[in-house]
């Protein structure tokens, strides 16, 4: 069987999305699943996305990005100012998923937000949370475009490599994946009320959703 690539957006706390999608793509061990970050905040069980994650992790070949969710969280150790600018942006609810404190964090998931990657790439596309300069290495970027950088008002042209790019972060909030043709945004919003999005990255750009509760599954194709 030929190996696959999946994208999968941001999950922001949604771990019954996240265990459904999984479950729905059914990935096999050749497989590559690409996180594209903000795994955590806004939702009702970051810690409990986390602890999938590392499941998963354990028996399939998992790609984790950052986002700026997990900036905010990393940094929040830093200083009593980064602790509520984290807590005012979705930190609060990641907290109480914990039990109301830093302090109950287990180690193994500062680990894992620690080891999360600022890009991906294989021979025909590119992973990014948020966005890209095109004209600059990816090993060059600026963590303001990997991290917090929007598509709006535009996306930005083909990157230099002249792969296709796919990047969360902009919430699609008519819950379906945009397909700019060098780009696509997989963020569908499902913290929000919207859909948890895999595209497969094929010719046809397949993509695989589920409801926040992860059910109602479908399939469709960008191409």
């Amino acid at each position: 069987m030929t190996s696959r690539i999946f994208a999968i957006g941001d999950v922001h706390g949604c771990r019954d999305a996240l265990a459904g999608l999984l479950e729905w793509i059914a990935p096999e061990p050749a497989d590559q699943i690409v996180l594209l970050g903000d795994y955590v905040d806004r939702g009702p069980d970051s810690a409990g996305v986390i602890d999938l994650l590392l499941d998963w992790n354990e028996r399939r070949q998992m790609v984790f990005l950052r986002g700026n969710h997990e900036v905010m969280m990393l940094n929040s150790r830093t200083s009593d100012e980064q602790l509520h600018f984290w807590r005012e942006c979705g930190g609060a609810e990641t907290l109480e998923s914990y039990g109301g404190s830093l302090d109950k964090v287990p180690q193994r998931h500062w680990d894992f937000l620690s080891a999360t990657l600022p890009y991906y790439e294989t021979e025909k596309f590119f992973f990014v949370h948020a966005n890209y300069q095109y004209d600059l290495p990816l090993a060059d970027q600026p963590p303001l475009f990997l991290y917090w950088e929007h598509l709006r008002p535009a996306p930005p042209r083909q990157h230099d490599n002249g792969k296709t790019a796919l990047v969360g972060h902009t919430p699609q909030r008519d819950g379906l994946p945009s397909d700019y043709k060098h780009l696509v945004a997989v963020d569908t919003f499902c913290v929000g009320g919207g859909t948890l999005t895999a595209v497969e990255c094929n010719a046809s750009l397949q993509y695989y959703q589920v409801d926040h509760e992860g059910k109602s599954p479908t399939k469709d194709s960008l191409r």
